[in-house]
């Protein structure tokens, strides 16, 4: 039987017994299940390479391996992307959160396979990114691709998207309830009833899965051993202050580099900048290979010096004042090179070089607590290094409450709730005062097309502009005079607004109203007399449909109080949208919303 016969049979037989919720939540748990898988497969091809590379080749031969893995690897992704997927392999979330902003949640079909086959080549070979954004990018392909085959509306689509990337979370460091928030936080979901029960159930299918593939291991394996003193309350405050500027400096350092290779047309000439770049990086600061969560334990246990020990310089790690500068240099290079990496055509994420350099924040400021000998008592270095983590993912991610939930789930407990939320509330809302847009969505928000929490805002932002311009208006040219404006424009039009159009370019030299029009038109002397430069007007505004968002448009109406405003592209003019078919659309799109919410 044919699959698209089978397809409909399935269809028609789920119509019939199982109502759309009911198979909101099948759904939710097929995609979670699939999220975790895609997890596994990443997460064990990334190691399986990685191990092969650094622990044989890099230690048993030679040093200088370290420069060569990461141009090599970088140099296979671009092979792979240009004869394998023959298309771009975008970076994980922000791709996420494009589709569901502006192409209605769907998503590419070889989305779901180009994470898996570039991004363990990236950080197998050492690129300095993560994997928590390619597996987001690849279970949110899965969910929207499954969302598609079985007819699921727009918001049915984006919330099975928030399904995959809560489950590919979940399943990457087994803490379903930070899954849970992340989704909400970072893809601006609605927290209802309807939408929680998916995300439950998405979240806890991806746990499952990775606990039957893996185990017990998760990536940090450490429960607290020192407890939260209130008299250390001061110095989290100044941890959170510390995470917000470093915070601010890598969105600065990201966006700056990022724009560079922006301007770089030429794919190989990328690839060859990024990729040398990054190699000389990494073969004199080892630590910079790979996602470094091998650092994060080694500093979470109390040894720094066991990261540290193959440190350009061949520095003494026994005083800790080497350390904390050895350290803070992994900080500072760490996004330079996780932003080489993005832009020689590497295929990762931001989550772990976050971790990782909240990790060695935290960890820096307590050696210099501890040490400095201004003060009576030590602080813990372990509990500094979880919080600080939450601190950086805090202000990077503009995500708080995923912070504190995931730290507080990796270490088994609630003992550092409070100075996990002192430092996270403090890093977020210094960055957000600073920065607008985490990194996540800086260029989604800069364009105004970010959903976001705001209602008003997000059915705006889903709102297509092509759909409420009409075109059926009649043009007049600049030198056409009353008679055949009257002849060839009001009598055959049913609009009482008519654009004034250059023959030659087509662009709108203004507008004329019928109401212009009625003290003259019956006044036959006149006929030749007036023509349309002289009865018309300069419309009260205008739409540049290259650059105004439907946010920008409704403010252009309310500012003008015009009912119709026409509108151009590429400075040719275009037609006019009208506020009563704007409001309509509007109202329907929330409607929409509701109804499926």
């Amino acid at each position: 039987m044919p699959k698209k016969t089978i397809l409909k049979q399935i269809l028609i037989w789920r119509a019939k017994h199982i109502s759309h919720r009911q198979f909101l939540y099948i759904l939710s748990i097929v995609i979670g299940f699939t999220a975790g898988v895609g997890a596994v497969v990443l997460k064990n091809l990334t190691h399986f390479i990685q191990h092969l590379l650094e622990g044989k080749l890099i230690n048993e031969y030679h040093h200088a391996f370290y420069f060569l893995f990461p141009v090599l690897g970088l140099a296979l992704v671009f092979l792979i992307i240009k004869y394998v997927i023959r298309n771009k392999v975008s970076h994980g979330i922000p791709s996420t959160l494009y589709a569901m902003a502006k192409r209605k949640g769907i998503m590419k079909r070889y989305q779901m396979f180009g994470s898996i086959l570039t991004a363990p080549l990236t950080v197998g070979f050492g690129g300095s990114v993560g994997l928590e954004g390619p597996t987001v990018a690849t279970g949110a392909a899965l969910g929207s691709n499954i969302s598609r085959i079985f007819h699921m509306n727009q918001t049915s689509r984006n919330l099975l998207i928030g399904c995959a990337a809560a489950g590919a979370m979940s399943s990457i460091f087994k803490a379903p309830i930070a899954a849970i928030i992340f989704a909400i936080e970072v893809f601006s979901l609605d927290l209802t009833i309807a939408s929680m029960l998916p995300l439950l159930l998405a979240s806890l299918s991806a746990v499952l899965t990775s606990y039957f593939f893996f185990g017990e291991d998760i990536l940090l394996p450490f429960r607290i051993e020192d407890k939260f003193h209130i008299a250390d309350a001061p110095f989290y405050i100044i941890l959170g202050v510390i995470a917000a500027f470093v915070s601010i400096y890598f969105t600065e350092v990201y966006d700056k580099i990022h724009t560079f290779f922006d301007k770089i047309a030429s794919p190989v000439k990328r690839l060859f900048i990024g990729g040398v770049g990054l190699g000389l990086l990494i073969f004199l600061i080892p630590p910079l290979y790979g996602e470094g969560f091998d650092v994060i334990n080694n500093l979470i246990v109390g040894n720094p010096e066991k990261a540290l020990e193959n440190n350009l310089f061949h520095l003494d790690t026994d005083n800790i004042w080497v350390v904390v500068l050895l350290l803070s240099g992994l900080v500072f290079f760490k996004v330079i090179a996780s932003c080489l990496t993005f832009g020689a055509g590497g295929v990762g994420g931001i989550f772990a070089p976050t971790l990782f350099m909240g990790s060695i924040m935290g960890n820096c400021l307590a050696k210099i607590i501890n040490n400095c000998g201004l003060f009576n008592y030590p602080v813990s270095e372990s509990n500094f290094t979880l919080v600080g983590m939450a601190g950086l993912l805090a202000g990077v991610l503009h995500a708080p409450l995923t912070a504190i939930f995931l730290i507080a789930e990796l270490t088994g407990g609630y003992e550092l709730f409070i100075p996990l939320m002192l430092t996270a509330t403090i890093s977020f809302g210094i960055t957000k005062y600073y920065k607008h847009h985490s990194v996540y969505n800086m260029e989604l928000g800069r364009k105004g097309e970010l959903i976001t929490h705001d209602k008003d805002h997000a059915v705006l932002t889903l709102m297509e502009i092509d759909k409420v311009i009409e075109t059926n208006f009649i043009s007049i040219t600049p030198k056409m005079n009353l008679e055949e404006i009257i002849q060839k424009a009001v009598i055959k039009s049913n609009r009482n607004i008519f654009p004034v159009i250059k023959e030659d370019t087509q662009k709108l030299q203004g507008i004329i109203l019928l109401d212009d029009l009625r003290p003259i038109m019956f006044d036959q002397s006149l006929y030749k007399e007036v023509v349309a430069t002289d009865i018309m007007q300069k419309p009260p505004a205008v739409i540049n449909l290259d650059k105004d968002k439907m946010t920008d448009i409704m403010r252009k109406f309310q500012d003008s109080s015009a009912w119709n405003l026409p509108v151009t592209k590429n400075g040719v003019y275009f037609g006019f949208i009208s506020k009563s078919k704007l409001l309509t659309a509007y109202r329907r799109q929330l409607i929409t919303l509701q109804v499926n919410s």
